[in-house]
Parts: structure tokens; sequence; C-alpha cells
């Protein structure tokens, strides 16, 4: 692929919008004037250092006066971030594409639904330069976090499993994490659920005071996971399910102070839920 080409002067750059189903199919829309033989590219935005090696590439077809490309929900997206391109025609050099207006409205009551396994979950968004992107999840199961209460003493989380249900042996495992993103050799904490009666449903309370004695350092970060049956894979707890594609910095929790200890519950770049521990520096 050609190198990507940015334009100076950002009113003459192309723009695009998009609407997006329950099923995650996208189209996008492209204003008038646009001549046949457009397409439009969808590149998984590779990790830093690594080579581009994901593309998708969409045919524009009229609609109206307009013209539209539609990604259908299958073939599934990889986890990542996906940046969208225009290419003038076949083979041509790419241009970024400013985001349009974006209807998500499909997206907004996603956490009430029940989601197959594996969960392909897709989020058009605008990135912090004002491109249109497309952030996607697929995960073999996944437990939804619906409500996250902080008290001074505790911290209870409400979440619902896709793709999995609660089986003997059920618990809820918070692992610290390690420099570089490996698991120093801390024993996990381990918190019994308090499971609903369907079988999805659940709920469990972290105490302050234990996750702060099991952090060896005085200041950590335990990632949040659901063990549906004994011997299980974990599931990943986090908030995907609805149309906000990065909720780091906009879903803030309160944060409990033990004896000078701040702990925290968050959400992470990808939308997974942990707690941080931080001791006085």
């Amino acid at each position: 692929m050609s190198t990507d080409r940015m334009s100076t002067d950002r009113g003459k750059q192309p723009h695009a919008g998009c609407t997006i189903g329950t099923d995650g199919r996208i189209t996008f829309d492209l204003p008038p004037g646009a001549p046949e033989g457009q397409q439009l590219l969808l590149r998984l935005r590779p990790k830093k250092g690594q080579p581009e090696k994901t593309v998708h590439v969409l045919g524009l077809e009229p609609a109206g006066e307009r013209r539209s490309a539609v990604l259908d929900a299958h073939p599934v997206l990889a986890e990542g971030r996906w940046d969208v391109y225009l290419l003038r025609e076949p083979g041509a050099e790419r241009q970024r594409l400013r985001a349009g207006l974006r209807d998500l409205r499909a997206l907004v009551g996603g956490h009430l639904r029940r989601w197959p396994a594996p969960l392909a979950v897709r989020i058009p968004y605008v990135t912090k330069d004002g491109h249109l992107a497309v952030r996607a999840w697929l995960r073999t199961a996944h437990a939804e976090a619906e409500g996250v209460d902080v008290t001074g003493r505790s911290t209870t989380v409400r979440a619902r499993l896709h793709g999995a249900s609660l089986q003997e042996g059920a618990a809820v495992i918070l692992r610290l994490r390690g420099s570089g993103g490996t698991v120093r050799t801390v024993e996990p904490r381990t918190v019994e659920p308090r499971a609903g009666d369907d079988g999805r449903s659940l709920s469990f309370t972290v105490d302050h005071a234990e996750l702060v004695a099991g952090t060896p350092s005085g200041s950590g970060v335990w990632d949040v996971s659901v063990r549906p049956a004994d011997g299980a894979p974990l599931v990943r707890v986090g908030r995907l399910l609805d149309d906000l594609a990065d909720r780091k910095g906009v879903v803030v929790y309160p944060t409990a102070d033990l004896g000078g200890v701040a702990l925290r519950p968050y959400y992470t770049v990808d939308n997974d839920l942990s707690v941080e521990v931080r001791g006085r520096p």
C-alpha cells in the first residue's frame, strides 16, 4: 500500500457519515459529487512498530444523489481500531476520511440484548484529529458491566454475561497487573458472585481493604474477570454494548481513600473494567 496522504487543508479533505444497525452492518455515506469508481478502504491500525496486515475494500454505489458503501456484519472485524480511507480509484493513493454525521441510535440499548458467541461489536467514532474510524471487539464471551457503585469501604459491580452462563464453581477473579502487561507472582483475589435467576446476571462486591492488603508494592492495577464455571476461561468484565467507543476519559467513578491509599475502578483503553490502587508517593 502507498503512504497515507494527509491534506494540510482540512476543509478540502473528503468526509463521510455513517449509520450502524443492531446487527453491526455499517452504511458509509459520502456527499454528492463523488464520481464512479471510488472505493472505501478500512485498515486495521497496526501496533506500534508493526507492519500493516489487514484491510477491507468496499465499492461505492449510487444512493440517490449521494454514494454509499456497506460493510456487512460478515466478515467479522478483528478486534482493534479500523481507520477509514477513500480511494479515488482502484490502486490510487489513499486519503483519510474526516467524520461526518454518525447515526448510532441502534447501539444505545445494546446492553439490553442477548448477544451470541462469539461477541462481535463495532462502534464508529471520531478520532482525536477528527477522522472517521471504527472500534471493533471480537471476544468468545463478555461480561457487560451494568452498574458500578463505590463507597468508602467497597465497590459493588452488577454485570451480565453474553456468550456464557454461570455454572458450578463460578467466581470473580481480580489479577494484579505487572510491568509490561505481565502478571506478577501474586495470587489472584477471588470474590464469590451473587447470581441472578437467569444464570447470566450477577453482582459482586470487592472489599477495598483486602485489595489494598493484597497489593505488595502499595500501588498497582487489578483487572476484573468472571470465571463462569470451575476451570472455564476467564471472561473480562467491561462495557462494550452501547454507542461509546472510548470510556476511559468519559466515565469516571469516585475515588475511595483508605488511610492515604487511593482506590478507584476505571475503564481501560479497551473499555475493560479494572481497579487502580495508588499509595503515597
